[in-house]
Parts: C-alpha cells; sequence; structure tokens
C-alpha cells in the first residue's frame, strides 16, 4: 500500500474532489473525467468501473450524479485501497472490488449494470519505452487486449445498458470491432487539443443489444488558442464546464 509520503493530494473538478495519487505511479489528468462527464448515468442506477485506478472516473461520477451506485475493479491492490481511501475522504460511496477483469471475480460476475466505464490502458503490449514505476506501467500498457475489455463491459450490463470508454485515437477501428460483437447504438466524440489539430482520443458510447445507427459527432476542442500557452489556461468554455464545474457530457443528446 502507499505510504502518506508516496502520495500527493490533487484537485479534480475545480477543487470540488480532493484525490490522493501516487507521485510517482501511474496518475490520473482529465481522461477519467471527460469518462465520467460522458456517463449517462441517473441516481439510482448502478454503475461499475473496469479498471478505475485511484477512483477519479467514478468520484466524478458520484459528485455530478448523487445516488448513483458505483463499484470500481481495480487488479493492483495499493490503487484498489487508495480508491478506497479516496472514496470516503470526499465522502462518495464506492465499492472497489480488486480483481482481474479478464477473470472476473465471482461476486461481479453474479450483477449485472445499467452502465459500465472504463479508460482501458492505451499502449499495446511490447510497443513503445517500458514505464520505470511498475505500476504506471501496468495501468498505461496493455495485458488484457482491448477486445477482452469491451467483453467484459457487455457481460456485466443488463440488456440495453450502456458501455462507454474513453481510448486513444488510432485504437478506434480495434475498438468498433470489438463493440459490435453485441452492442450497436455506436456514438463516437472525437477530442482534439486545439481547432485544427487531429484528435488524441475518442470517447466511444455502445448499448447492450443496440440496433441504432453510428454516429460520428463533432470533436471536442479542448483549448481555445491555436498554441500551447504556458503561463494561461485557455480552456474553451465547453472543457471549463466539465473539467472544472463537473458538467456533463451527453453523448445521446
Amino acid at each position: 500500500m502507499f505510504a502518506p509520503a508516496e502520495l500527493t493530494q490533487d484537485r479534480f473538478l475545480d477543487g470540488r474532489l480532493l484525490v490522493a495519487q501516487p507521485r510517482h505511479g501511474y496518475r490520473a489528468a482529465m481522461d477519467p473525467v471527460l469518462l465520467a462527464a460522458a456517463c449517462p448515468a441517473r441516481p439510482g442506477q448502478e454503475v461499475l468501473e473496469l479498471g478505475c485506478g485511484a477512483g477519479v472516473a467514478s468520484l466524478c461520477l458520484g459528485w455530478r450524479v448523487p445516488g448513483a451506485r458505483l463499484t470500481g475493479l481495480e487488479l493492483q491492490p495499493a490503487y484498489a485501497d487508495l480508491a478506497r481511501r479516496n472514496a470516503a475522504a470526499n465522502g462518495i460511496a464506492l465499492t472497489v472490488v480488486e480483481g482481474d477483469l479478464a477473470r472476473m471475480p465471482a461476486d461481479l460476475r453474479a450483477r449485472s449494470f445499467d452502465h459500465v466505464i472504463a479508460n482501458p490502458p492505451y499502449f499495446g503490449a511490447g510497443t513503445g519505452t517500458a514505464a520505470a514505476d511498475a505500476g504506471r506501467e501496468k495501468a498505461q500498457r496493455e495485458e488484457t487486449a482491448l477486445a477482452d475489455w469491451v467483453r467484459a463491459g457487455y457481460r456485466r450490463l443488463h440488456p440495453g445498458g450502456w458501455l462507454t470508454m474513453i481510448q486513444n485515437a488510432d485504437r478506434l477501428p480495434d475498438l468498433l470491432t470489438a463493440l459490435s460483437q453485441g452492442g450497436g447504438s455506436v456514438v463516437v466524440l472525437p477530442i482534439a487539443p486545439r481547432v485544427d489539430r487531429a484528435a488524441g482520443r475518442v470517447i466511444v458510447q455502445a448499448r447492450k443489444g443496440g440496433r441504432g445507427a453510428f454516429r460520428l459527432l463533432a470533436p471536442l476542442i479542448l483549448h481555445a488558442s491555436p498554441v500551447h500557452a504556458a503561463d494561461a489556461e485557455d480552456l474553451t468554455n465547453i472543457a471549463q464546464d466539465i473539467l472544472r464545474r463537473g458538467k456533463d457530457l451527453r453523448l445521446d443528446r
């Protein structure tokens, strides 16, 4: 488990959440906040996060949707413990189960959910340079295939439930192929850093058993300035609403 000296206290949603994260391990940034904003959960509905890490996405969702019933699955015990501690510190109910989504724990296999959310590792096995920190490497580099993340999500959903994922844009073809096996009504939101820049991330949402038409939405632009400004925040208004104020990012509108 992480000792206090190994942690930083980080502000999310403009300080509405204070989350402990490892100084040198996997550290959440804006991606889990965007993921949480895209989940169309309502109070009383059950939500499962696959690979919850320190709990940032689930906690952002719990802050925005009081009464949502949140469960996280996390492979690494130290991060699972941290997610529980963060939930308690922020007064948000979150049940965290330790286990591997490829060998789903029995208590989760017996349940189904209205929503499943996930931020799977972005980097394929055997690609790039390994991170120096083992926990960060496990969180960022794929050990379980992306298609298995999708299958695990679909299996845990009620019929008609929604699977919402955020992923690197270059993994979109793999993601769409996997989502077609058991789901439909797919919506893709590209996320671009600036106007006239290629999308680096995508949020993808699919419905278990859905038969609706595929939709490709206009991109979400994160920054208003054409170039990075080191001395000033330049988030667009919609990005500020999501990342600072905890507004939703509904893809079904």
